[in-house]
């Protein structure tokens, strides 16, 4: 506090006595504002749907009816202290405490990860040993909504008999990209496995790919013969929406000498990239499969087979497949439908994640490898879209089950679940109580980090026997330690 404000409280009426501070009314006093700021805060959000959006998560995970939560069991990673905690890390106490801990029940967790120690884990099988495996591979992409949610390709895994896997996910290097800006390559990424049981619908948890080798994350394991689901996931800490305006804006087409359209150099080149990064099974061709994927996220439509039909008389293809030359004359065409007026080619160019500059801001491309000792494995990607209940269901069971749990005090249906996973941390709220809660999330007092709320302090709702990521933590600057140090209060 300024000078001028400690001589201003100490001059109220109510906390002066002759000239010195009445602690005790202060405190008292500033207790009840703080209740009272709390009351007032919540009843702005019910009021207005928009600052309630920008203060409480979207992640929510509402089990259906029939669903139970798993039941913690008594163990030493439960603990009701709400002092600071050790969770698989070296614990540091904050320089002053957070006013978060005013609250009638609170936890805190603190976390200290050293410099890039969080890229050192290596995966259990080393390249050498899976000479003799059958592999299989297929690429994808996140892609950032206007909204701010991911969506990505999710795939069917087919297994013919029991083997040993090692599966593993990574941010794709495109070849025509090196030497150019790929801040994609920044971006985490990780896969969940889930057994499909009967149906499409009911899928079981398996596992995760928690082991990291750079910006390699994979997973080591056996897995029985049948039908597996990988859903990609990144926490959306480092894929999120640019807030650097581009000035300028790059040129699309230009016409030659003779009046005719061309494609521009840096047009053409960021079109070859995109090609590579929808062409999934990496064979050089756009299947139709393939091909509808990019038309599904530019169009919202799909091509049919006698759509597909047209473009084989007009486009170059090999064996029904569209080559990287008929695809950029497929977007020449679309420049000259519109006589060069670029826009619905900056429709397909912003939909995919660039910028104006031609540059890949809003976009992921990765690439998935399964490796098995005994069969030849299968993997098909099957949709385009967000990763849904599905995918918070398996994000917070798998938190649950590795993580370190914390009871808030004076509140015994409420546990925080913490972990860390290589580069990342996950908390979990779980709420078994009948009862809707609201939980205050303060991370003031971390060092280096960021997480997937762009809110250093925000407020989380769980409903009633549910429960909810409450954040995604990362280094902000990875080639420096980074302390995540939060803490978790009951506010209703």
């Amino acid at each position: 506090m300024t000078w001028e404000e400690v001589t201003s409280i100490t001059k109220q009426a109510d906390f002066n006595c002759n000239g010195k501070l009445d602690y005790n009314k202060f405190c008292e006093l500033y207790l009840s504002t703080s209740e009272q700021c709390s009351k007032a805060a919540r009843s702005r959000l019910e009021i207005d749907p928009r600052l309630r959006q920008q203060h409480f998560g979207n992640q929510s995970e509402n089990f259906p009816e029939g669903i139970t939560l798993p039941v913690s069991k008594p163990s030493p990673r439960v603990s009701r202290k709400t002092d600071h905690k050790l969770v698989r890390g070296d614990s540091r106490a904050p320089s002053r405490p957070s006013s978060a801990q005013s609250s009638k029940a609170s936890t805190s967790t603190t976390v200290s990860v050293g410099a890039s120690s969080s890229r050192n884990t290596k995966l259990i099988i080393e390249p050498d040993t899976m000479k003799e495996w059958q592999c299989a591979q297929s690429k994808g992409c996140f892609y950032l909504e206007e909204n701010g949610e991911i969506i990505s390709h999710k795939y069917r895994l087919h297994l013919p008999q029991r083997s040993a896997l090692c599966i593993t996910i990574k941010p794709f290097r495109i070849p025509q990209a090196e030497g150019k800006s790929c801040r994609w390559l920044s971006v985490d990424t990780a896969l969940f496995i889930l057994k499909e049981n009967e149906s499409q619908e009911n899928l079981q948890l398996v596992s995760f790919t928690e082991l990291q080798n750079k910006e390699m994350f994979g997973w080591r394991g056996d897995l029985g013969s049948g039908v597996y689901w990988l859903l990609p996931f990144t926490t959306g800490c480092r894929l999120r929406k640019e807030k650097t305006q581009i000035t300028g804006e790059a040129k699309l087409v230009w016409r030659d000498e003779d009046g005719e359209l061309t494609l521009t150099n840096e047009f053409q080149a960021a079109l070859l990239d995109i090609f590579e990064t929808i062409d999934l099974d990496g064979n050089g061709l756009l299947s139709l499969e393939e091909y509808n994927f990019f038309e599904l996220r530019t169009s919202g439509e799909k091509c049919d087979q006698e759509a597909w039909a047209v473009c084989k008389e007009n486009f170059e293809m090999k064996k029904n497949e569209l080559t990287r030359q008929g695809f950029l004359n497929l977007n020449l065409m679309e420049a000259n439908d519109r006589d060069g007026d670029p826009w619905d080619l900056w429709v397909t160019l912003l939909s995919l994640g660039y910028n104006r500059a031609l540059e890949m801001t809003e976009a992921c491309p990765f690439v998935i490898d399964v490796c098995a000792e005994r069969c030849k494995p299968r993997i098909k990607a099957i949709s385009l879209e967000a990763g849904g209940s599905q995918l918070s269901r398996a994000v917070c069971r798998s938190v649950v089950q590795k993580g370190e749990a914390q009871v808030l005090d004076a509140s015994e249906n409420i546990f925080i679940y913490t972990y860390r996973s290589g580069s990342r941390i996950t908390s979990v709220i779980e709420n078994k109580s009948e009862n809707k809660v609201i939980i205050h999330v303060n991370n003031e007092q971390s060092k280096n980090c960021l997480n997937n709320r762009g809110l250093t302090v925000f407020a989380v709702e769980v409903a009633p026997k549910s429960m909810m990521v409450s954040q995604h933590v990362m280094a902000l600057n990875e080639q420096e330690e980074w302390i995540y140090s939060c803490v978790h209060s009951l506010v209703c």
